[in-house]
Formats: C-alpha cells, sequence, structure tokens
C-alpha cells in the first residue's frame, strides 16, 4: 500500500467507529499522511448564550481533525495535550472547516497545526495538538489481512 491509500485507509475504519464527529454532522474532506480536513455546519444547539458558536464545538471541530491527521499513518495515537486559541466568533449557519497539517512526527509523539475557519475563509481558531502513539494499528499492513 501507498501511504496515502494507508491513510484512506486508516481514515475510513476510524470514521466509521467515530460516533461523536459524525453525531455533530462533521464530515471528512480529505485525508493524506499527517494531514486532514474536516467540515461541520454551527447547528443552533452549538451556539451559547451570547449567541455564537460554544468554544467547546470549534474545540471538537480541530480535535477530530487532529485525529484524523495523527491517525493517518496506521499507527494508533491518541491526545497527549492540546491548546486552542479563539481569534474570531462563528454563528449559526456558519459553516467551519478545519485543516490540520502535522509539523512534527518522531517515534512517540506528534505536533499537529489546525486552522479553522468560516465559509469565507476568515480565520475563527487555531489550535495545536500533541499526539502519543499507543498500541495497535487500524490495519494489518500484509497483502489481504486486516485486524
Amino acid at each position: 500500500m501507498t501511504p496515502q491509500q494507508k491513510a484512506e485507509a486508516a481514515a475510513k475504519l476510524m470514521y466509521d467507529d467515530d460516533r461523536a464527529s459524525r453525531a455533530l454532522g462533521m464530515e471528512l474532506l480529505e485525508v493524506r499522511p499527517g494531514y486532514a480536513r474536516m467540515r461541520m455546519t454551527v447547528r443552533v444547539e452549538f451556539t451559547n448564550g451570547h449567541g455564537i458558536c460554544h468554544g467547546g464545538f470549534i474545540f471538537l471541530l480541530a480535535d477530530s481533525t487532529f485525529a484524523f491527521a495523527c491517525n493517518s499513518h496506521n499507527q494508533r495515537a491518541v491526545a497527549a495535550g492540546a491548546a486552542i486559541d479563539f481569534v474570531a466568533p462563528a454563528h449559526e449557519g456558519d459553516v467551519l472547516t478545519a485543516e490540520g497539517v502535522e509539523q512534527h512526527l518522531g517515534k512517540r509523539n506528534g505536533v499537529y497545526d489546525m486552522r479553522v475557519t468560516d465559509q469565507h475563509g476568515h480565520l475563527i481558531a487555531l489550535f495545536r495538538g500533541r499526539s502519543a502513539t499507543i498500541k495497535g494499528r487500524f490495519f494489518d499492513e500484509t497483502p489481504g489481512e486486516q485486524s
């Protein structure tokens, strides 16, 4: 398998089991080794008492994108830490896109940056996640076998 085929296969298996992302209507738009892009529309139930999108939903979009980027090498990984900076509000009906890019990948840890933008390309948030590998892969890379 090519690295791109591995990324796509791992993403499909992961997305099929990702009930949280699917429940919020997140779409996985693209995945490549060390990269992912996801989209989510801000629904009325995502808004807070100020009438803007609750930061937790923006964080969740960025975190899900981070998860797909850091698992794109068919090595299971989880978040070891993350931070977000909110730079502009999002509102009901806005379509948010998170784009995640691997900045560093070591044997056991990685660093990934996400940019969350709205449908007009305006920056909404910046997110940095640190990954840690755990045991297991999404599938056996031996031809013809899957685990």
